[in-house]
């Protein structure tokens, strides 16, 4: 592999390693998440 081939794999992976990181450290560092999370209630029909 090329200089530019081993320079464009580090950046991609790097970049996708550091989102990760990221995404991580919000979901770990973010107080009282559970409170915000907004979906759908799931009932039973018969309720």
């Amino acid at each position: 592999m090329t200089i530019a081939g081993w320079l464009i794999m580090i950046l991609s992976v790097g970049t996708v390693s550091a989102l990760l990181l990221w995404c991580v450290y919000k979901i770990v560092v973010t107080p009282d998440e559970t409170e915000r999370i907004h979906g759908f209630e799931q009932k039973p029909p018969d309720v």
